[in-house]
């Protein structure tokens, strides 16, 4: 299957570390909403319906709703639905499409979603490193991250007078 081609086309430089960085800080933002959307429906709406008012009153009580792993996995592919869906379809989160910068093949093709998936998990552990997955970008002379290795993929900066269609 073709990968689709993804406008603006054309040569663009490596997106540098800052814009990358406050590219996430927003997506941080958007995420962390989203987990509160997941999180409240998943309680007040599923757990709810499962135990009542008063039993779901009773396990919060009782901490039996602190460490939950269906609703941390419910977090999990939910963030990771949102990061796909931008990366696969446009290449650019909301916080990356503020910043002028998109994830791509190196031919300008949009990613697959078994790259959004490789992206997304290697990028946990490049976090859980104090950042050294991020900081890596530093040291290799083509300005990438590890998942960006690990996912055959680039990040680019996208010239600021070229307009989308």
């Amino acid at each position: 299957m073709r990968k689709p081609l993804l406008n603006p086309q054309g040569q663009f430089p490596a997106a540098g570390l800052f814009r990358r960085l406050a590219a996430m800080f927003y997506d941080l933002l958007l995420s962390v909403a989203l987990m509160m959307v997941v999180t409240l429906l998943y309680q007040q709406v599923v757990l709810r319906l499962l135990y009542g008012s008063e039993g779901l009153k009773a396990l919060s009580e009782s901490g039996g709703l602190d460490i939950d792993p269906i609703l941390s996995t419910l977090l999990l592919f939910s963030l990771f639905g949102f990061f796909a869906k931008f990366w696969t379809h446009t290449g650019q989160t909301l916080g990356m499409q503020v910043w002028g910068i998109r994830v791509q093949n190196a031919d300008g093709s949009a990613i697959d979603l078994w790259q959004a998936l490789l992206r997304f998990l290697i990028a946990i552990p490049s976090w859980l490193s104090l950042g050294l997955g991020y900081w890596w970008m530093l040291w290799d002379k083509y300005q990438r991250t590890w998942h960006d290795i690990y996912s055959e993929t680039q990040v680019v900066r996208l010239p600021k007078n070229v307009h989308k269609k």
